[in-house]
Order: structure tokens, then C-alpha cells, then sequence
């Protein structure tokens, strides 16, 4: 019966020894709060990146959409790729000219402009297959710039998305509505 008693106490001071032990508990505190907390970091700098180039699309629409309005567009003749060039050349950073979408349509009224999000179309291998227009218009016609641009997104841990895509991407658009300006020809 003494060996018996022993064996239990033993286990006892094991158990009580190992339940005092607090070498591995910041190891342990950290697993727990490292995955959390690289996910929300990830989600942080996904949602800036997204934001950030949204903003400067806007700047690039802005910068592009005087061109047209002030008729220096119009007096160059510039083709389609050749705008779209202008408006390249003005992206500093994030995007390539490849991804960049530019749709410039003449409306017949204010009520009448399309600012919309477009429903992209894509071919057999994965490419936008839309047809944009290119009409800058002459003196005193009301303008509607879009430029788009589909925009890679990481799917972050914890289910975060930002896409609104079907392909996991995210279609970002800047507009501007205006009117020419009369001696813009």
C-alpha cells in the first residue's frame, strides 16, 4: 500500500509542477495571437492598396478629362490608343497600361450620361472582350470618361475579399461627366 500512495503522490507533484510551469506560455500566447493578428494586418494593407489606387485613378480621370474638355484632345486628332497612352503616362505607380480601360461616349443630356459600373465580358483565354467608345466630342458636348481598371486581389485569411468580381478581381472605375468648353475644337 506504500508504493501505491507514493506512485499517486509523484503524479501529484508531476501534475501540480507542470501546471506551475510557465517557460512555454508566451510561446503559447503567441500561436494563439499571431494568426489573428497577420490577418487583419493583411486585410489592413489589402484595403489600402485598393483604396490608394482607387484615389489615384480619380486623379488620372480628373488630369485626363481636362484634355478633352479644353480641346486639346480634339485639335490633336488623337486616336483611341493615343489618349489612352495620355492617360497612361500620367500612373505613376500600381497599375499597367495593359489592365487600363478607357470608355469616352458623348450623351445627349445631363439625364442621359452613363457613370455606371459596366458589366465586363471576357473571351475563351480570360481577357476583357467589351468594346469601349472614343468619342471626345466637339464644343459644348456634354462627356462621360470612364477609365477602369481590374484590379488583383489576395484573398486574405479569415475569409476577407474585396473582389466584386466573378474571377476574384476587383473592377475599379473612376468617371467624370462634363462639358466642352466652346472653343474646344
Amino acid at each position: 500500500m506504500f508504493g501505491l500512495t507514493s506512485t499517486i503522490s509523484r503524479r501529484r507533484n508531476r501534475c501540480a509542477a507542470f501546471a506551475r510551469d510557465s517557460r512555454g506560455a508566451t510561446a503559447v500566447e503567441f500561436a494563439l495571437v499571431a494568426a489573428p493578428f497577420l490577418a487583419l494586418v493583411i486585410a489592413l494593407i489589402q484595403t489600402f492598396l485598393v483604396f490608394f489606387a482607387q484615389q489615384m485613378l480619380e486623379s488620372v480621370v480628373r488630369q485626363s478629362a481636362r484634355l478633352v474638355m479644353t480641346g486639346q484632345v480634339q485639335s490633336a486628332n488623337m486616336t483611341q490608343a493615343v489618349f489612352k497612352q495620355k492617360v497612361c503616362d500620367q500612373i505613376v505607380i500600381l497599375f499597367t497600361c495593359s489592365g487600363l480601360m478607357v470608355d469616352m461616349q458623348v450623351a445627349t443630356s445631363w439625364t442621359s450620361t452613363n457613370t455606371a459600373m459596366p458589366t465586363l465580358t471576357y473571351d475563351g483565354s480570360g481577357k476583357v472582350s467589351n468594346a469601349w467608345q472614343y468619342n471626345p466630342g466637339v464644343a459644348g458636348d456634354i462627356v462621360v470618361l470612364r477609365v477602369l481598371y481590374e484590379w488583383p486581389v489576395v484573398l486574405g485569411p479569415l475569409g476577407f475579399n474585396l473582389s466584386n468580381l466573378s474571377n476574384g478581381n476587383r473592377l475599379i472605375m473612376s468617371s467624370a461627366a462634363f462639358q466642352n468648353e466652346p472653343g474646344a475644337n
